[in-house]
């Protein structure tokens, strides 16, 4: 007796316009990010972030992105000032990322926007935007879920797994991810702010 396929890969196709951009300026993008964008020296912060200006990718002044960073569509990323993105860190980007300012992605760190519908079996391909907020860190080797909100201040332990939102200014561990505490201002910070 043969069971009914729960999953017929034969059957998928991705959603009209899913993309965003056509093909060749899909293909375009993974050649520029492949050749110029990774080749590029460490220091040539302001080269990566005008190659993905010029694909659509939304970025701020003072931005630091790795040269081995890596990019799916860069029209749907937008990095707001002053915010680090590190070393093998990447950016799913089947929905939007918005990463705020002052905000940091650590080394090896995967921010994955796209999923697939296990419960049909054509296989359905899904996409949620992921929010990381202004002064969030997300430290190394960290992986955010489709739909999370990184919420302002918040910091994302080494190696966490982060399937839901998290508070302002909290301190989240582990898997399941955990708040372990509050995260304080500093006062240089405090200063500055109440002026």
């Amino acid at each position: 007796m043969t069971l009914p396929l729960i999953q017929d890969l034969s059957k998928f196709k991705s959603p009209p316009g899913f993309r965003g951009r056509s093909a060749l300026v899909v293909q375009l993008w993974w050649v520029v990010q492949a050749t110029l964008f990774a080749c590029s020296p460490q220091f040539m912060f302001g080269w990566r972030n005008w190659l993905l200006r010029i694909f659509g990718a939304t970025i701020g002044s003072g931005v630091l992105i790795r040269p081995t960073v890596r990019v799916t569509y860069p029209w749907k990323l937008r990095i707001g000032d002053h915010s680090w993105v590190g070393d093998s860190v990447e950016l799913y980007t089947l929905g939007t990322i918005h990463i705020g300012s002052n905000a940091v992605v650590s080394q090896h760190c995967y921010l994955c926007t796209g999923s697939h519908d296990l419960t049909v079996a054509t296989f359905d391909i899904l996409a949620k935007p992921i929010e990381v907020e202004d002064e969030a860190w997300i430290a190394a080797g960290a992986f955010v879920y489709p739909g999370v909100t990184i919420s302002r201040g918040s910091v994302i332990a080494a190696r966490s797994v982060v399937r839901h939102d998290t508070e302002p200014y909290g301190v989240y561990a582990g898997e399941p991810l955990q708040k372990i505490r509050d995260r304080r201002r500093h006062d240089n910070c405090t200063k500055a702010i109440s002026r």
